[in-house]
Parts: C-alpha cells; structure tokens; sequence
C-alpha cells in the first residue's frame, strides 16, 4: 500500500477499477452470459483484407465466428462457445487447433494468443465525481463488436484533456468539466445502444431475435435491401454532440452533417506548398500558436474575389492570451491573406462537407468537434462561442471565473 497526493485523479485503471470500488460507484447495463474464444495465430495466406463474419457456420453450429487480418502475417479468429462451457478444455491448444482447421482447412500456422473472455454493456451514471474523472474502461464496458473500447477511451481524453487543462490554468471555471460528463455520458449511451443492437443481432435472445436475425440473414443473399440490416458490429464512429451546453446553437442555414457538436470531418488540401489531409494539417500546425493545445480554430472560406485587410485583420484579432483562436483561410493558391495561413480546398470537398459557401466562418473546438458556424464574419458573435465553449459566459474573466 501506499498513498499519492494530487489535485486531480484520471481514473484509467480499467474494467475493475480499484479506484470506482474504492469510491463504491457501481456500474448501471447488461452483462451477457456467452463466451467467445481468440485465437491470434501466425499465417500465411492470400485471403483478401477484410473481416468475414459467419453466422451458423457449419464448423461452430448455432453459433458465429470470425475473421480478419492483423499486422505481421497475425490474424484474429474469434469463436462464440456459448454459457455452458469448460474453459480448461476450451483453451487447450489441440482443442483451438480443431476448430482453427475445421474453418480455415488443412493449414500451417502459429499460435500467438489464446484467450476466452465474456462481456458488457455497462457504465457508470456519471464520469465527473468531484477532484475524480474517469476514463475509458473504468467509466463504461461495450462489447468488442464495433472496436468501441479503445476508440471511445480515446475520445474521452480527447474531450477531457483540454478542458481540465483550462481549469488547471484557471482560465475556465471548473464547470467546464461538467461538459465533459454530459459529453462523454451521451456518447457512452450511443456506443452501448449500438453495441447491444449488434450483441443481439449476433447472439439473439429471444425467439423473435433469432426469426428477425435468421429472415435478414436469408434475404440478404438476394435482396440488397435486407443487406443494411445484417449487423455484425457496425464501425464505431465519433458521436455527434448535438446536445452539448457548449454548443452555440444555428442562427443561419446550413446543410450537411457540421452541426454544432460534431466531429469534423476530414478532406484532402493543398498547405505550404504540399498536399496533405485537413485535420492532420490543423494538429500538426496549431503547434506554435498554442503548445498548450487548449486553443481554437477558425475556419474563414473566403469569397470569390478576394479578402479585404479589415477582415484578416479581424481574423487575426480573434483570439486572446489565454485562450487563443487561430485563424485559416480556405482560399486559391496565391491569395492574398494577409499573413494568416492558407488552405487550398484540392478537390472541393472540405468546402461540400462543410457547406462552406463564400463567407462562411467555423469555430472548431480543440478536440475538432464544431462549436459554432456562421455565414457571415462576425467577431464579436465568434469571441462569445468560444467563451460559452469553455464555460466562461459569466462576463467574469477566466481568473475570476476559476
């Protein structure tokens, strides 16, 4: 035993959190009463790169299996047992061997890793308990069916990271991080609906689940329509934060997916002379603007004709010391900007994603999600969106507001 101090604990310790037990928080969901068994083995094959998904195979009957590739000639098959099972025998190596060969045929191979594990759709109420935030698994369980685990573990760290560090600088109220739990509890909910809809479809608990999942099942092999129903565990995504009290709400009309709230989405540019991807072109150059990556970006497309000198000035002016707001301009090569950076839209799709007509302005966040929009450059209306996105909407400043 032993005791550490600190201001602020990130509880990241995993599914059995010592420190959600010692705080004697429970977790609210499902627990599912199947096993599967991994089997991570070295081969060399010419399958195609993709992920084959079975549903009643002859070789596990009544049940699903699965395979795709990994890196280094590993791939990963995944076996559902069913409840009633000896782990013990299960695990033996002869025993993997047979079910590897009754799918894959009579092949050389290598084992890697072997292992049977069961799963959860399960989270706590809240992430946010005083000077305790948690992270990734300690705050919510989904099954593996999606790649849901660490993707959301790392969205959490993407949303908390900057806020704490404002409250930490004082330059935000801790209310902020309330943000973070109504975010990432939101997101939490989607990613477990959406992994139990896959669970059920895949593992079917009800007569009437098996009729549905076995009638798609049948249909899918004819009929395109039936093949948008097959769930084996959709892709998961970044959720769209429409809800967040960070958001500063539309005030002009837009069309697409970048509401406030979203996750931005990425397209090719051309910047300083090479041609590259828009997201990766922001994190990789807010770099010295901000070394402390709690600053905002501004997104200008600009008109037709050109930009006139008040408003690169005004783009300029937008951000302050504490937290600053950097400004792009979506242009053609060889406008003027005025010294602020540029980004060449290549093929007009960050202009199509983000319904960037001329004169349209982006506030983004710094987890990339979209704080605000307009039609129109406004600096006044831009200042006031990022305060509300870091909680300082008191007229009070960052200190007093701390």
């Amino acid at each position: 035993n032993y005791q550490l101090d600190c201001d602020w604990l990130i509880a990241a310790d995993g599914n059995k959190s010592p420190i959600r037990n010692m705080l004697g928080l429970e977790f609210v969901g499902r627990l599912f009463e199947d096993h599967f068994l991994i089997a991570d083995i070295k081969m060399k094959q010419d399958f195609p790169t993709e992920r084959w998904f079975w549903f009643d195979p002859p070789f596990n009957p009544g049940q699903s299996a699965l395979l795709h590739k990994q890196p280094d000639d590993v791939w990963r098959l995944d076996f559902q047992l069913g409840w009633d099972i000896d782990r013990e025998e299960e695990l033996k190596p002869e025993n993997v061997a047979k079910r590897i060969r009754a799918m894959l045929g009579d092949i050389e191979f290598e084992f890697e890793w072997l292992s049977i594990y069961t799963f959860q759709c399960r989270r706590l109420e809240k992430f946010w308990h005083g000077r305790v935030i948690f992270v990734g698994d300690a705050a919510h369980l989904v099954s593996p069916f999606g790649a849901r685990g660490a993707n959301s573990g790392l969205q959490d760290v993407d949303n908390l990271g900057w806020k704490l560090k404002l409250v930490i600088d004082r330059k935000a109220p801790v209310s902020l991080l309330g943000s973070y739990d109504d975010e990432r509890v939101f997101a939490a909910r989607e990613n477990l609906l959406n992994s139990t809809r896959a669970t059920d479809f895949i593992t079917p608990k009800s007569k009437v689940s098996r009729n549905f999942r076995d009638a798609v099942l049948a249909l899918a092999r004819d009929h395109g329509f039936a093949r948008a129903f097959v769930n084996s565990g959709r892709l998961s995504v970044p959720a769209i934060l429409s809800e967040s009290p960070l958001n500063t709400p539309d005030e002009d009309s837009f069309r697409g997916r970048m509401v406030p709230g979203a996750p931005c989405a990425d397209a090719p540019i051309r910047a300083n002379g090479a041609n590259g991807w828009f997201l990766n072109h922001l994190a990789r150059d807010n770099g010295p603007v901000d070394k402390n990556g709690t600053g905002f970006t501004a997104i200008y497309f600009a008109p037709a004709g050109g930009i006139d000198s008040d408003t690169t000035e005004s783009l300029a002016r937008l951000g302050d010391d504490a937290i600053p707001v950097t400004a792009y301009i979506v242009a053609p090569e060889g406008t003027d900007t005025g010294g602020l950076p540029l980004i060449e839209d290549r093929e007009g799709l960050l202009a199509e994603r983000y319904d960037g007509k001329p004169g349209t302005l982006y506030l983004l966040r710094p987890d990339h999600h979209v704080a605000a929009r307009w039609r129109r450059l406004d600096a006044a209306r831009i200042r006031q969106a990022r305060d509300r996105a870091t909680g300082n909407l008191s007229g009070a400043t960052a200190e007093e507001a701390a």
